[in-house]
């Protein structure tokens, strides 16, 4: 798909529109996003790590946000992916979040564990994370904690990346929804500084790609966040600040079923210290990820803010494209 800087200004100019829905306002674009781009997932880079997949993000064009592998704010949340959605009109970003249930994300098939409903790529055991590694590629030197559950594998083969016409068709069930209205904390701050630089990336952008990124362009996006988180190599506190937050908020949020303690978090805030060290060492593999769509009323449309998407051996008919 091709996007010529006419072409898009035209559009802008049509077919923008300034929406507004609970708590956010957005600029819907008139144009949708590109198909989920091919790509092989990297290695978790150390136990503890959950997928976060790419998706297609909007600035003056679209933009592809690599996926990436990332430390949970706190112990036995999930991640529920972003989505693009259609209202009739335009299209729209669903902006994702972190909680103890995996929410609704537009039905799109992202890969390595998120088929369009839930997230099977792993699972939380106590306060330790397991790798499902029918279909999420791990490292089983650096990571031992894995189980294989060919069961939840599903192949759509749609690499549609919006919800609508056109793309897929979900609708979010009851509990999707009772998740989305559950508590649950927005994208770290990791992930807020990869939308960044992937913005600022030219090669990650759909008018210059044509739609597919490359994986180069990729890989150099990950040596820049390695060569910033070994700058945070000197942030050894950091972990044990961490540890104090996480124990603070586990005790004052959530309710008997989902709050975690705050002695659990607490240790959990001390091994990502020592996962910071160990992660130097597993992080040679890393590379593309996903995109996504569809109304609700979690809807955020992530283009308003202006400033504000190789197929493993071991990937089964449930993984990425």
């Amino acid at each position: 798909m091709k996007f010529s800087t006419i072409a898009l200004a035209a559009l802008l100019f049509v077919g923008l529109s300034l929406t507004s829905s609970f708590a956010q306002v957005g600029i819907s674009i008139g144009i949708a996003p590109p198909a989920i781009p091919i790509y092989q997932q990297p290695y978790p880079p150390a136990a503890g790590y959950i997928w976060t997949p790419g998706y297609w993000a909007y600035d003056t064009d679209y933009y592809w946000v690599p996926g990436a592998w990332v430390l949970p704010p706190r112990v036995g949340f999930l991640w529920t992916p972003g989505y693009w959605g259609y209202n009739g009109s335009n299209y729209f970003f669903n902006e994702g979040y972190w909680g103890p249930t995996v929410g609704f994300y537009g039905g799109i098939n992202y890969g390595y564990g998120y088929g369009g409903q839930g997230y099977y790529g792993g699972r939380w055991v106590g306060n330790t994370f397991r790798y499902n590694r029918a279909v999420t590629r791990v490292n089983t030197n650096v990571i031992h904690n894995t189980y294989v559950n060919k069961q939840v594998v599903k192949s759509t083969g749609s690499r549609a990346s919006f919800n609508g016409p056109g793309g897929t068709t979900a609708k979010p069930t009851s509990q999707e929804e009772a998740a989305a209205k559950a508590e649950h904390v927005p994208a770290t701050s990791t992930q807020q500084s990869r939308v960044e630089a992937a913005k600022n990336n030219p090669a990650l952008h759909a008018a210059n790609n044509q739609g597919k990124p490359n994986a180069e362009a990729i890989k150099a996006l990950d040596r820049n966040s390695e060569t910033q988180a070994g700058a945070g190599k000197a942030k050894g506190k950091a972990g044990q600040e961490a540890a104090k937050g996480n124990s603070a908020f586990g005790h004052k949020q959530g309710d008997a079923t989902t709050r975690t303690t705050g002695s659990q978090n607490n240790a959990y805030g001390k091994a990502q210290s020592a996962e910071a060290h160990a992660s130097h060492a597993a992080k040679s593999h890393r590379t593309v990820q996903q995109a996504g769509p569809a109304s609700s009323t979690h809807a955020k449309g992530q283009a308003a803010q202006p400033n504000k998407k190789k197929k493993p051996k071991n990937e089964g008919p449930g993984g990425g494209h």
